[in-house]
């Protein structure tokens, strides 16, 4: 395949985006931070379903899933459902791949001048640094392959279902609806296999129900927040392709 269409070369670009983000979602997801003390506010004092102390703590991970929810809509929109189950099977591969590289080189032996630096004034092993950065728990990274599978489909059905009703209008309603409702299956998804079900943690149901509550009202409000981009998104694309060429590739993408 050469490329040379404007339609395959725009599908290259939005894979690339696709593949990349969900893939560095994973590698930067180990570092948390805090919601509330990056925008400088007090932090807030959530209690919820008898867990206290709830606080906007989420992983860095959110940086980058937007830009893939907005690639999964815009590809859905002109490309269709196929073309999305495969992007998606194929980056839950990739994501598994890179893994299985990072296990690998965490089994290397350091070299010794390596080991031990100054960071920042600090002394620190830059091997366990490594190893606790990108040695993330099997059940983390299985909890996380497996909600991002379940959170695409359902954000592919779900965005399809509502074109069937909406037609070619309502693009902010397809495509922040179906966000919506796959990023709550995902918030989930992760936190019940990797806490709840992980017999190292084994959370109980009320914590899994609670931080998961508050995860996802960070991404509904994100979520929101990024319409007015997917709109902007759209009109480029839109431009790139021309009129005729747009309304072509949607017309075949909603076709299925």
């Amino acid at each position: 395949m050469t490329f040379k269409t404007k339609e395959s070369r725009l599908f290259l670009v939005l894979g690339c985006f696709f593949v990349a983000n969900a893939i560095l979602s994973e590698f930067i997801g180990v570092k948390l931070f805090s919601v509330e003390e990056t925008l400088g506010i007090k932090k807030f004092d959530i209690n919820l379903l008898g867990v206290k102390n709830l606080s906007f703590v989420m992983s860095a991970g959110v940086l980058t899933w937007p830009i893939i929810f907005i690639m999964t809509d815009i590809i859905n929109e002109y490309f269709g459902v196929k073309q999305v189950r495969f992007l998606s099977i194929l980056t839950s591969i990739l994501i598994a791949f890179a893994f299985l590289v990072v296990w690998g080189s965490m089994h290397l032996s350091a070299a010794d001048f390596w080991v031990h630096q100054n960071i920042n004034g600090e002394d620190l092993n830059m091997n366990n640094a490594f190893s606790g950065i990108f040695g993330q728990g099997m059940w983390i990274i299985v909890g996380s392959i497996i909600a991002f599978i379940v959170g695409q489909l359902a954000d592919v059905l779900i965005f399809h279902r509502i074109k069937r009703v909406t037609g070619e209008k309502a693009l902010w309603l397809r495509a922040t609806g179906s966000t919506l409702i796959s990023q709550l299956i995902d918030s989930f998804v992760v936190i019940f296999i990797a806490f709840y079900l992980n017999p190292q943690y084994h959370y109980s149901w009320q914590m899994v129900a609670a931080i998961g509550l508050v995860n996802y009202t960070y991404k509904f409000v994100v979520a929101i927040l990024m319409t007015p981009i997917l709109y902007v998104v759209h009109a480029i694309i839109d431009g790139y392709l021309g009129k005729e060429l747009a309304h072509k590739l949607t017309q075949m993408a909603g076709r299925g």
